[in-house]
């Protein structure tokens, strides 16, 4: 029988491995033990110079690593990534391919996957392999109320996306990595590359303290969705060094941006320590934080959600509990 093979789809930035490919490496190399005969963990990587990219991929705990190099890749675009990737899964027939579930994996993934006629789990929280060695995607549905088993398994590849903070990454010691070239001019003559051309590209450095970054999360949810809620949560935030988080329903009613939202739509955060108001607790939600340090949660319902994840639970008005702070923090 032939190896079992999971790829990961390599994102980078200036040479740099995004959290998320290397989380997605740790969970790869986990699902590996899920098939009887183990599993090889493989990277596929686009670009015009990825040498410092290899270099950080040699410590990933990837077993090879497909480096498609081409100054045509060196600006990310679907209309030539999608074939591409295509491609070569087309001739190297992965078992499963993971992708992040970014701005870029969002599109390249389920294109190729369309191209491919497989199907694809989108921003899955959990992921292992049945008795049967099959990819089983846990997703949250019905907003959160439950989480679904998602499986594919009459096409190859299982294919499947994580948001970034998802998964732990892992440690891992240098170790020889096979490199594998591919040549790709033959795809890249049937693409009409005038089509798409780039233009530039443009950096947007988030306000105040970045969620991937901060040691303390204030998060507001639909009990505190008002102005002068959101006036005191942003205040306490800049007291305290803190970065500021939501639910979708602050996102709707346009007191916070897309950015700021925590959850499987959202982003994942671990910080050392969740302050919660008005929270309710959503799986959605709780996906995207229940990994912190701690968690201090405040909400009128003394049956919310939220308290099954929380370290200290407080009974209360969050919009009370949040004025009297706001005063008593200088």
């Amino acid at each position: 029988m032939m190896e079992k093979k999971i790829w990961v789809y390599i994102e980078h930035h200036n040479g740099k491995v995004e959290p998320v490919s290397l989380e997605l490496l740790s969970k790869a190399t986990d699902i590996a033990g899920g098939y009887k005969d183990g599993a090889s963990v493989e990277a596929v990587i686009l670009g015009d110079d990825l040498q410092d990219a290899l270099a950080e991929l040699a410590t990933s705990g990837a077993n090879s690593i497909y480096a498609i190099e081409n100054k045509c890749l060196k600006e990310y675009s679907p209309w030539t990534y999608v074939p591409v990737i295509t491609q070569v899964v087309t001739k190297h027939k992965p078992d499963l391919f993971l992708f992040g579930a970014t701005a870029m994996g969002n599109v390249v993934g389920p294109s190729v996957a369309a191209r491919l006629k497989t199907g694809m789990a989108a921003h899955c929280i959990d992921l292992h392999i049945n008795p049967q060695e099959q990819m089983v995607a846990n997703v949250p549905a019905f907003g959160g109320k439950v989480i679904s088993e998602i499986l594919c398994p009459d096409n190859l590849p299982q294919m499947a996306s994580t948001k970034p903070g998802i998964f732990e990454k892992k440690s891992f010691d240098q170790h020889e990595v096979k490199v594998i070239k591919e040549d790709i001019s033959e795809v890249l003559e049937q693409i009409d590359l005038s089509k798409l051309k780039h233009i530039t590209d443009v950096e947007v450095t988030p306000e105040g303290v970045g969620l991937n970054k901060a040691e303390l999360v204030i998060c507001g949810g639909f009990g505190v969705a008002v102005e002068k809620d959101w006036k005191h949560i942003r205040n306490l935030a800049q007291k305290l060094g803190a970065a500021v988080a939501c639910t979708r329903p602050v996102v709707d009613s346009g007191l916070a941006k897309e950015n700021q939202m925590i959850g499987t739509s959202g982003c994942s955060v671990k910080p050392k320590v969740y302050l919660g108001f008005g929270v309710s607790g959503a799986t959605h939600h709780v996906c995207g934080m229940n990994t912190t340090g701690y968690v201090i949660t405040v909400n009128r319902d003394k049956a919310a959600n939220i308290f099954k994840y929380s370290d200290l639970c407080i009974v209360d008005d969050a919009d009370k509990i949040l004025a009297s702070l706001d005063e008593a923090v200088k």
